[in-house]
């Protein structure tokens, strides 16, 4: 049976590591992301054949990207939260529909919708599934993109219509 679902859930263990660990970074330097709970990222497969960074306006759109998806995935976090009361929120993963199994029918629809709006969100900020992916992928070997990205992410907070 085609489960609704299915096609939201192309990302990969990699890349909800590699994301993971990005936002990890980000909460300690104090921007206060809580990525620590709900592993929820996109595939990181590589296919940087060229090797080179990312330009300036990848940077910028990778940056917007992260901060409305971790918007969303704090409301859905809190969402679902409250659906499972006091119970611990298993680890949910976009890629792999069956560790939404362990959790109420309500809260994988929000879990999806999650998925889905992630995906969105990459595409309205002006990259690809597979561009973001290959940033995050990037990030986890270069250590001035994570900086840029960091510098990025505070500039954008400070005043959001910044290039």
């Amino acid at each position: 049976m085609n489960r609704p679902y299915h096609h939201f859930y192309r990302f990969s263990l990699p890349g909800i590591i590699s994301q993971l660990l990005l936002m990890a970074f980000v909460n300690i330097a104090g921007l206060g992301f809580s990525f620590l709970v709900w592993n929820s990222t996109v595939n990181a497969q590589s296919s940087s054949s060229t090797g080179t960074s990312p330009q300036n306006t990848d940077i910028i759109n990778y940056s917007r990207a992260l901060l409305k998806i971790e918007s969303v995935r704090q409301q859905a976090f809190e969402n679902i939260k409250k659906i499972i009361g006091n119970r611990e929120i298993p680890k949910m993963a976009c890629n792999d529909p069956s560790s939404l199994n362990n959790i109420p029918s309500e809260a994988r629809d929000i879990a999806v919708n999650y998925c889905n709006r992630s995906q969105e969100i990459v595409k309205e900020n002006g990259l690809t599934i597979q561009k973001f992916n290959d940033i995050t992928l990037e990030l986890q070997k270069n250590e001035e993109l994570k900086n840029q990205i960091y510098r990025t992410m505070i500039r954008l907070q400070k005043n959001p219509d910044a290039q």
